[in-house]
C-alpha cells in the first residue's frame, strides 16, 4: 500500500498526492498487492516481496541518515521510522536464518533500490518523495494489510513487525506529524518539482516489483507443476 490522502492543501504532499492518486489506484489493482488486498497471497508471494523491499528502505534509511544534518531531509530522519530492520525480522520468521539465500533479489527489487540510492545524492530532497510512497503508505495502507494477512494467509505477528511502530503510541497523530515534516522538507528542497516527479517514478517503480513479484511466483508454480 501506498501513502494515504494528504491534508495540508498548500504543501508538497498535497502536490505528491494529486500527482500520484492515478498510480496509487494502479498500484493497488495490479500485481502481489492487488492479491494482498484480495486475500489471496501466499507466505511464498509475501516474504518474495518483502524481501525485493529491503533493498530500497535500506537505501532509503542510509540515506536519510546521511542527511540527518541536513535542514530539510533531516527533519524526515530525526523520526527514526526504519522499516529495514522490522522486515529482516519478518523474513527470518517466515524463511529461517537463511532466508537470504532461499529469496531471491529481483531485478526489479534491485532497480529500485538504486533509484532511491541516488535519490539520495545532492541535497538528498527527493528522498522527500520516497518517504512520502513508503512510510506513509506504511502507517496508512500498510495498518489494512496487516490485518489481512492476519487473517489470511494467517501470519502471526512475529510474521508482521514492519508494520508495527513500537516507538509511537498514536499512528494517527504521527501520521499527522510526519506529513507535516514532509510538507517542511518540500519548502526547503531547491527543486520542489523535481521530488514531485520523482514520487511518480517511486510508484511505477513499486508497480513494476508488484508484477515482478507475482510473475515470478507464476513462474515458480508452473516449473513446479511441470516438475510433477
Amino acid at each position: 500500500m501506498t501513502a494515504a490522502r494528504a491534508e495540508s492543501p498548500d504543501g508538497v504532499v498535497m502536490s505528491l498526492y494529486l500527482r500520484t492518486k492515478t498510480l496509487h489506484v494502479e498500484a493497488e489493482r495490479t500485481g502481489i498487492i492487488r492479491d494482498l488486498l484480495r486475500g489471496e497471497a501466499s507466505r511464498e508471494g509475501y516474504a518474495l516481496l518483502l524481501r525485493n523491499l529491503l533493498p530500497a528502505y535500506q537505501a532509503m534509511e542510509q540515506g536519510l541518515k546521511h542527511h540527518l544534518r541536513s535542514p530539510g531531509v533531516g527533519v524526515l530522519a530525526q523520526y527514526r521510522l526504519d522499516r529495514a530492520p522490522a522486515i529482516e525480522s519478518d523474513l527470518e520468521a517466515l524463511y529461517g536464518a537463511g532466508w537470504s539465500d532461499d529469496i531471491p533479489l529481483l531485478a526489479a527489487g534491485d532497480l529500485y533500490a538504486q533509484r532511491v540510492a541516488r535519490a539520495s545524492e545532492g541535497d538528498g530532497s527527493r528522498l522527500i518523495a520516497h518517504a512520502y510512497t513508503r512510510y506513509l503508505g506504511d502507517l496508512s495502507g500498510g495498518q489494512i494489510l496487516q490485518r489481512l494477512l492476519a487473517r489470511s494467509p494467517g501470519l502471526q505477528p512475529a510474521e508482521l513487525n514492519f508494520y508495527d511502530f513500537p516507538r509511537f503510541s498514536d499512528l494517527d497523530a504521527l501520521k499527522a506529524e510526519y506529513r507535516k515534516a514532509l510538507d517542511h522538507a518540500g519548502v526547503v528542497a531547491a527543486d520542489r518539482h523535481a521530488v514531485v516527479e520523482e514520487a511518480a517514478i517511486a510508484f511505477s517503480l513499486n508497480i513494476d516489483l508488484s508484477c515482478a513479484v507475482q510473475a515470478a511466483l507464476l513462474r515458480r508454480s508452473a516449473a513446479s507443476t511441470a516438475a510433477e
